[in-house]
């Protein structure tokens, strides 16, 4: 069921977020015995009290017959001209995920499918279509989208990856400043982290994005599979060129083994740095080469042969990384590495 508030004020005031310290039980980076010292996540703290808003379509979502309470989630935008949109359905009784969002300035409409809300610049076109790389093609796929958490996403480990419950409790010490607000993940796939940040309950909303229409499908599988309460959880396609939000709207974006396969990476972090609120995080893991990692043969073979069929750049160095997201706009650069493993933190500033 879905209803929604608008709010005709020019800016909206926030009230200063209860960060429910004892609720989090003082957690602290889960790190490895071989991580150094200056690897350590820089805090930084976030005053909310006089943070604004610009106008937006503030959408107050219930999904599901059985949910009691309402929850804030979102300000949600044109990806066209990032207006807030216009007419929600008055029907309580549909799903958010079957909504149909209208733009105030453009007047384009995009419709959901029952599963998730279709926001891509092209949703709903009958005769255009458009090539994507083959990187962001090959995770459309259904066989891709229903093997990644079935072992695609498990051989991580190889490079690194400690795992996706270490790498949640990495992410949460660099998060923290945002505990309450709104979290995007970032090219959820089939929502591994984006359902970890729903049972969390460390966020108001919770939204799961990507751009293929499988991975959100498996998302919306496990979710019914597990339980996953849809309280504060919505599941959007849409693209990490083109994010759906107002500017300085949320509170954090995380990108979990993502970047690396990002058609653009300078103009996703743009857009994420955008969307990002003074003061808001952006975490993200990927591999890395540099120093003794970039000269590993099977590393520097796997570089060449992605970027050759699939056009991206894979494994940036760390001073890349670190030069990328000061490029677009964000400061307080940290990371934390083990092997070829690297997660990535950096703020909008105030």
């Amino acid at each position: 069921m879905v209803t929604v508030l608008f709010h005709g004020r020019r800016v909206l005031p926030l009230r200063c977020r209860n960060f429910l310290v004892g609720h989090l039980h003082h957690n602290h980076l889960c790190t490895f015995d071989n991580l150094k010292s200056q690897y350590r996540p820089k805090h930084v703290v976030v005053s909310a009290s006089n943070t604004q808003v610009p106008t937006t379509a503030l959408v107050k979502m219930k999904i599901g017959e059985d949910d009691k309470s309402w929850t804030n989630l979102t300000s949600f935008a044109c990806p066209i001209c990032y207006n807030p949109f216009q007419n929600i359905p008055n029907d309580r009784s549909s799903s958010a995920h079957s909504a149909s969002l209208e733009c105030n300035t453009c007047k384009k409409s995009y419709k959901g499918n029952g599963t998730y809300l279709d926001l891509i610049v092209t949703s709903g076109s009958e005769e255009y279509t458009e090539s994507v790389p083959p990187s962001t093609e090959l995770f459309r796929t259904p066989l891709v989208s229903f093997l990644y958490e079935r072992g695609w996403r498990q051989n991580f480990i190889i490079g690194g990856f400690p795992g996706p419950e270490k790498e949640f409790e990495m992410a949460k010490d660099y998060l923290k400043p945002t505990f309450g607000g709104t979290i995007v993940d970032a090219s959820c796939g089939s929502g591994l982290f984006s359902r970890m940040f729903s049972k969390s309950k460390l966020y108001k909303a919770v939204v799961a994005l990507d751009f293929s229409e499988n991975m959100l499908r498996q998302c919306d599988e496990f979710v019914k599979k597990e339980g996953v309460s849809t309280e504060s959880l919505i599941l959007v396609r849409a693209d990490i060129c083109r994010l759906p939000f107002a500017s300085t709207s949320v509170d954090a974006v995380h990108a979990g083994a993502a970047l690396h396969c990002w058609p653009s990476p300078s103009s996703s972090v743009a857009e994420i740095s955008r969307i990002l609120r003074p003061g808001g995080v952006f975490v993200a893991t990927t591999f890395i080469a540099d120093g003794v990692y970039s000269n590993l043969p099977f590393l520097s073979l796997a570089r060449q042969v992605f970027h050759g069929i699939t056009k991206s750049r894979i494994f940036l160095s760390e001073s890349e990384l670190e030069d990328l997201c000061k490029t677009c706009g964000l400061v307080d650069y940290s990371c934390a590495r083990n092997g070829p493993f690297v997660m990535i933190s950096a703020t909008k500033p105030h």
